[in-house]
């Protein structure tokens, strides 16, 4: 067959891997002017590695990136790191995350294990001042029931704010989780499910992982690999309009002209969709308007100074502390600034509704905002610490999954023949990221060429 995929992201990527490998033509079309979707880097002259733009990371049982970076013969370049995680708390932080050095390097293969994050979490909460023993064995017995509990189905019937309270305790959610839910869904916080919270306690680990180069560097090899097994990639070529030809083909509509093909796989956002394909049937398209997301404004600065001197890779932080983003992030306390020309890169990240504010503002304006912030995690910085920043912005960054979301995601397959649609809001209950893409990139791969 002849296939288009629309996005050259890592699930777009995963299925041109998958089609070609059983014998198909494949075209992919990206509308910017590099392969990588959200995971994208950008690189100054004087770097080794690229920045993502979008802080990303892998944990060590995202099976599904693993697996495939094998297939690829590139393990070799795959780096695992032991960062610290902390959360701020009455003008502190306190470490959540980091190595556990008494326990990892005698049984190694703890960390594959689902939960190991959630451990690791545990050893680190015996020390964190905001919660009595009591709480503290609130929190345990509820994270292993989480653990312990092989399914996700039931825990969609209640909102993870209403679970937490209850079986954690208001003190712990407060503390540690009302601050990540109001952070990562702004409005709709009270509304998520459970299951979204059972996948991240089953996902995640204390390791995180990276790309010898950064992630771009992995993306320009696996669209070298692509293009040497004949697949043809487009960037810089936004698809303008998908529609049926009425002999069972589709036609591709760019500025540059169209092209016919079998089938068409769209990797993009569900609004994306809408906008390219609007004779889509209207309780399909339905379906894709009612589900919410949020977007996400990143600021990344090269500094010319270490932030925090306590080697600290992770800042969670709560909104009602004053913060104006959710996240700091040192880059180069999880990497060496050596990579990054002796700069200390560090990201200033916030998920927030697709019309907010900070969507209009300057990078002028954002910078003087969060510059005046950074002074919290260390006194002595200044703003001529900045060597350089950038701003990257996108209104669809954080799928929001409310009660029984299940019956809400639309199919893989699209009511219009050969019509295929793989998002990251149909990967739930798992959240986003490079290694759920690759999951269900490849599975819609399996499904076109079976149900041909």
């Amino acid at each position: 067959m002849k296939i288009a995929i629309i996005g050259a992201g890592a699930g777009g990527l995963a299925a041109a891997f998958d089609l070609l490998n059983w014998g198909h033509e494949v075209t992919l079309y990206e509308a910017s002017e590099q392969v990588g979707g959200l995971a994208a880097g950008f690189k100054e002259p004087q770097w080794e590695w690229s920045v993502e733009q979008y802080y990303h990371h892998w944990f060590a049982s995202d099976k599904y990136i693993l697996s495939l970076i094998e297939e690829l013969g590139l393990s070799d370049k795959v780096l695992f790191q032991w960062p610290t995680t902390v959360v701020f708390h009455r003008e502190r932080f306190y470490p959540l995350d980091g190595p556990l050095s008494a326990i990892y390097p005698r049984m190694p293969w703890l960390d594959k294990l689902p939960g190991a994050g959630t451990l690791a979490r545990g050893v680190h909460l015996l020390r964190f001042p905001a919660l009595s023993l009591v709480e503290k064995a609130r929190y345990a017995f509820a994270a292993l029931y989480l653990l312990l509990v092989p399914s996700w189905k039931s825990f969609e019937k209640v909102t993870a704010y209403d679970w937490l309270g209850r079986w954690m305790g208001k003190r712990v959610l407060q503390s540690l989780w009302e601050p990540l839910l109001v952070g990562k869904f702004g409005p709709h916080y009270k509304n998520v499910n459970m299951a979204w919270f059972w996948a991240r306690v089953k996902a995640r680990t204390p390791r995180l992982g990276t790309f010898e180069g950064g992630f771009q560097a992995f993306m320009d090899a696996f669209a070298d690999h692509l293009k040497e097994n004949g697949a043809e990639i487009k960037l810089g070529t936004p698809v303008l309009r998908i529609e049926e030809t009425g002999d069972d083909q589709l036609r591709v509509e760019t500025q540059k002209g169209s092209e016919i093909f079998d089938q068409c796989l769209v990797t993009s956002s569900p609004t994306i969709l809408t906008r390219i394909v609007p004779t889509l049937p209207q309780d399909y398209l339905g379906r894709l308007q009612n589900l919410k997301s949020m977007g996400a404004v990143v600021l990344v600065l090269a500094l010319r100074h270490r932030l925090s001197e306590d080697g600290v890779y992770w800042h969670n932080l709560p909104k009602s502390a004053g913060f104006p983003f959710l996240a700091m992030v040192e880059h180069t306390n999880f990497l060496s600034p050596e990579y990054f020309g002796g700069d200390h890169i560090i990201y200033c990240g916030d998920y927030l509704e697709p019309d907010h504010e900070y969507f209009e503002f300057s990078k002028e304006q954002l910078l003087d905002l969060y510059l005046a912030a950074l002074p919290r995690f260390n006194p002595a910085f200044k703003p001529d610490w900045v060597r350089k920043s950038w701003l990257f912005r996108t209104p669809y960054a954080q799928p929001v999954p409310p009660l029984n979301h299940s019956a809400s995601i639309p199919d893989l397959k699209t009511p219009i023949a050969g019509l295929w649609f793989a998002s990251m809001s149909q990967v739930y209950p798992w959240d986003r990221g490079t290694n759920f893409a690759v999951g269900i990139g490849r599975r819609a791969a399996r499904r076109m060429v079976a149900e041909a």
